[in-house]
């Protein structure tokens, strides 16, 4: 087979990035390495320091250096933390004679928070990156519709590879119920809605963590625990940071829902996970996580559900969905859900407990990482 070398960003790259904590982009960059060495596939990552996703004059020159070194060994893969701010360097490489492929994790300017200009500049710079390459791996349908746009018209082809999800024992859960958000607290991942519709909550039992990297945009941390504070919640809502190892094993077995309500999403591994355990989630309809629950799996839009339909927990039916879906940014409807799932959740034939028979149906369809590297083998062309 065709090597392929993954060109990302170092470790604690990035303007605002932590220097310990591991993304969703960068956990993918590298189980996607891993599965396509288990199928007999040259892979490897290879990392460019950086202050990206534009980068400063030295750093672009680093990234067309590796680049250029890449093609070399085989088939160059680029993150788009570092390529799709840095069109010009895809554009070199191309007259170079070197055709790369861009890995979007989700379109830059759709990073939620960003003001006007810089939106307007970032997308810009995505669209030369996108005309600059010979294709791209996407993690879900929903964002493969999204890149035309991006691209400014037509996009390069495609290669839909979604995340992997490895099995795991089903979570015991907790009593009372355990909500977990586990993301970045960023303004994207909404934290605040989950704690507005967690405060309209407070007569029913419940406890609640939002777990992740609080450190990529501390005033909006800041914002989310005096929110907390404000609500009264300081007992029964944990902001935590990050955790990993045994630590993030506990909390994910001690789930009863994730809650991933983002205002943009191109798949949530941490959805994914739960229904490995056989934990429901709520989420945003539209976004690349209700294709986790299996809907819309054709594309953006397909099956997504009316706002007045998701307030009272999704058209589907919460019996029918491994979880609900929610308008995105609409605490009310969040508020809505959590309710209907929470009201008696000790009955296994209530909401919640037909919920989790659905999580465990879902989560066992979930593929795991080699049909991710078998997608990413077929769709670049790696295979003899």
């Amino acid at each position: 087979m065709r090597g392929l070398r993954l060109v990302a960003p170092a470790p604690g790259g990035g303007a605002g990035r932590g220097a310990a904590a591991e993304s969703g982009g960068s956990a993918y960059d590298r189980r996607l390495v891993d599965a396509l060495g288990d199928l007999g596939v040259d892979a490897r990552l290879v990392p460019v320091p950086g202050d990206w996703p534009e980068g400063g004059a030295e750093d672009r020159e680093r990234l067309l250096a590796a680049v250029l070194d890449a093609s070399a060994e085989g088939v160059v893969l680029v993150d788009g933390l570092v390529g799709s701010g840095a069109p010009d360097v895809l554009e070199r490489a191309r007259d170079a004679g070197v055709r790369a492929h861009l890995l979007v994790h989700l379109p830059l300017h759709e990073e939620t928070g960003l003001a006007p200009a810089r939106a307007e500049h970032l997308a810009g710079l995505e669209a030369r990156a996108l005309a600059a390459v010979a294709g791209v791996v996407a993690p879900s349908a929903w964002l493969a519709a999204r890149l035309p746009r991006a691209a400014g018209g037509a996009a390069p082809p495609v290669v839909v590879a979604r995340p992997g999800t490895d099995a795991a024992a089903p979570a015991a859960g907790s009593s009372p119920p355990f909500l977990l958000h586990l993301a970045a607290v960023v303004p994207r991942k909404a934290q605040d809605v989950v704690v507005a519709a967690l405060a309209r909550l407070t007569d029913l039992p419940w406890t609640a963590g939002l777990v992740g990297d609080d450190r990529r945009d501390p005033a909006y941390t800041a914002r989310v625990q005096a929110a907390v504070e404000a609500h009264g919640l300081a007992d029964r809502v944990a902001v935590t940071g990050a955790v990993g190892g045994a630590a993030l094993d506990a909390v994910r077995h001690a789930a009863d829902l994730v809650l991933l309500p983002s205002r943009a999403e191109p798949w949530g591994m941490a959805v994914a996970e739960g229904l490995a355990r056989g934990v429901p989630a709520v989420v945003a309809a539209g976004t690349g996580s209700a294709e986790v629950l299996g809907v819309g799996e054709g594309g953006a839009g397909e099956g997504d559900v009316a706002e007045g339909d998701a307030r009272e927990g999704g058209a589907e039916g919460v019996a029918d969905l491994p979880g609900a879906l929610v308008p995105a940014g609409d605490a009310v409807a969040l508020e809505h859900a959590l309710r209907r799932l929470l009201t008696g959740a000790d009955d296994p034939a209530g909401p919640l407990g037909r919920a989790r028979a659905a999580a465990r149906r879902r989560g066992a369809e979930l593929p795991g990482w080699e049909a991710t590297a078998r997608a990413v083998v077929d769709g670049l062309g790696l295979a003899p």
